[in-house]
């Protein structure tokens, strides 16, 4: 598998040079996550910077992220048909880079980001209007040859594995692939505490759809109203079972992304000295 890592960018990829690459590398990660802010300025001289420095320090190339919102769900048309588009440039992008996969985020009807809760994210309508647009966006990935990796968690439509299944059923394409992240799943303190039954829930409804994971952790918040936040892998208050979740990764999808993520640079690397224990554990070799 591929480990690879989102950070040490400040800004979007246009700011990625030979210091960040650098820096990436000493640390032995063999890939970076291109986040993009604006797809509609880019030209043919940022795609071969990107990719003459990939080659250069012999880097896998990455999965692309477009900073475009979450309006895929809106009942807005103008708003939903300006997310489509983007994408579309996006994957226009991915395929210029030879990268294999951008991003899809589901979205929200809540205005303050893709990934806050809404009640109204939950019902009939706003699933068929996210079936809608992730089959516009995956006819245009197949013309382009290009894989969708679509990610869900508990505030968003598809907020658990059996809504991931059901969405690869309802659009129906072979470029669509999941980005597994199983803390954005961690709904209650049950699933908290039995996530290994939660991450191999992913490996048995869908185990040919998985491209890769987004790698990150989680603790509980003790109170009245317990809650959960991220933490760094393998600190003394983390909880994914991140054994399970890189053993059944490697025997589905021994090509997979594994990218660290959601972390101030200091701590990634402490969060890869928690995921390189996982591996050496496991005997999972990173691919060189």
């Amino acid at each position: 598998m591929i480990l690879g890592v989102s950070g040490f960018v400040k800004g979007d990829w246009k700011n990625i040079d030979e210091r960040v690459m650098d820096k990436v590398a000493s640390l032995g990660f063999k890939t970076l996550q291109i986040r993009i802010s604006d797809p509609f300025s880019t030209t043919l001289k940022d795609i071969e910077k990107i990719k003459t420095l990939y080659k250069k320090f012999d880097f896998y190339m990455p999965q692309t992220v477009g900073n475009y919102g979450g309006n895929l769900i809106s009942e807005n048309k103008d708003l939903r048909e300006k997310d489509i588009i983007f994408l579309k440039r996006m994957i226009d992008i991915t395929n210029e880079l030879e990268s294999p996969n951008t991003y899809l985020r589901p979205g929200s009807h809540n205005i303050n980001g893709a990934w806050k809760p809404h009640k109204n994210n939950y019902n009939e309508k706003t699933w068929d209007t996210l079936i809608e647009s992730t089959k516009f966006v995956c006819d245009y990935a197949e013309k382009k040859d290009v894989m969708i990796a679509v990610e869900g968690g508990v505030a968003c439509p598809v907020n658990s594995p059996k809504k991931v299944k059901d969405l690869f059923e309802k659009v129906d394409s072979k470029n669509l692939g999941l980005n597994m992240d199983p803390v954005n799943f961690i709904k209650d303190l049950d699933t908290a505490y039995k996530n290994t039954d939660l991450i191999n829930e992913f490996y048995h409804l869908i185990p040919h759809n998985i491209i890769g994971c987004h790698a990150k952790d989680f603790k509980i918040i003790e109170g009245l109203l317990p809650h959960f936040e991220e933490t760094i892998i393998g600190s003394e208050d983390s909880m994914l079972d991140n054994d399970s979740l890189l053993k059944g990764l490697s025997k589905i999808n021994p090509d997979a992304h594994v990218l660290i993520e959601h972390l101030a640079d200091d701590d990634i690397p402490k969060a890869l000295a928690g995921l390189n224990n996982v591996a050496k554990r496991n005997k999972i070799i990173w691919d060189d």
